[in-house]
């Protein structure tokens, strides 16, 4: 029988380069006022929500997503795991540039998953190789709930892995969320992969 699965993700809330017209990807920005306040009602919300059952949670090694989860984590009780399998995109010679410039200096244009702005960025399918391993390890292992915290592009990729499609078909589709959305996936007794909701903005909001 198939393990179960309750795994939410969190794409960590409003950071300083949300404000700053600043490129995010492997530049270390923190969370900005707001978005410590968006993470903290993220996690009274949860907290609500998923009463006394055990998660796991993972983050991302860069600081507005390791801050999301530590905020989780000490209103949950979790020891967040840090792993840079869910850093987001890095963009290379971008990174610590701003927006601006990246649209000015941008050396190739991405139309395939293949594609890389610059020589020395990743590609959409380089990080879809960086986070399968991890991927693979946590739909195998038996732990059934899980918190995942990361960013924008590589819960996109996530989303896909999760409804079992190959890389090729982010050529024809994403599944994008938004800063500081939160998703809900399950698995059934029997294996099926369900998406019960995308990027749910609600829980940034104190009630």
């Amino acid at each position: 029988m198939t393990v179960l699965k309750n795994i939410i993700t969190i794409q960590h809330p409003e950071s300083i380069h949300h404000t700053n017209g600043m490129i995010g990807s492997w530049t270390d920005w923190e969370l900005s006022e707001k978005g410590i306040e968006q993470a903290e009602n993220i996690a009274c919300n949860l907290q609500l929500e998923i009463k006394n059952n055990d998660f796991s949670l993972f983050t991302s090694s860069l600081k507005r997503a390791k801050q999301t989860a530590e905020i989780i984590g000490e209103k949950l009780d979790i020891q967040p795991r840090i792993t840079d399998a869910l850093k987001e995109r890095s963009l290379g010679k971008a990174n610590g540039k701003s927006v601006q410039w990246l649209k000015e200096n941008i050396e190739n244009e991405e139309i395939t998953i293949y594609d890389k702005c610059f020589s020395d960025a990743e590609s959409r399918y380089d990080v879809w190789q960086r986070l399968l391993p991890f991927y693979n390890e946590i739909i195998s292992n038996d732990d059934e709930n899980i918190i995942i915290v990361s960013h924008g592009d590589t819960l996109s990729i996530f989303n896909a892995m999760w409804l079992g499609v190959e890389a090729e078909i982010l050529n024809r589709i994403d599944l994008y969320g938004v800063s500081g959305g939160v998703s809900f996936l399950h698995q059934t007794s029997t294996g099926k992969r369900v998406i019960k909701r995308l990027s749910d903005t609600s829980y940034i909001k104190s009630w």
